[in-house]
């Protein structure tokens, strides 16, 4: 969608190239929403983990650093905002803020 309104983006497999716990802190800070609101409940490592869905940042950050695919996306994140993706109409009101 990026591409077809023009909009230069780089693309970041979350699989191959994970956000680190500090990434994943800033892109909270720019939701400004905490890292539950963000979680996949439906993902395996919810289950493998005991998740409940009321962890505090600081139990799930370390958590969704080393398990990606519990984490909504896509996410688009500027210098200085983020918005989740879904819908993808978030992402263009992102950019074009």
């Amino acid at each position: 969608m990026l591409n077809q309104h023009h909009i230069p983006h780089t693309y970041r497999e979350y699989d191959k190239d994970p956000l680190t716990e500090p990434e994943l802190r800033s892109v909270l800070s720019k939701l400004g929403v905490e890292a539950r609101t963000l979680l996949r409940k439906r993902d395996k490592a919810y289950k493998e983990h005991g998740l409940t869905g009321t962890e505090s940042d600081d139990t799930l950050v370390p958590i969704i650093a080393a398990n990606p695919t519990l984490l909504q996306r896509p996410i688009g994140v500027t210098e200085t905002a983020a918005a989740v993706g879904r819908p993808v109409d978030n992402l263009l009101a992102l950019v074009s803020s």
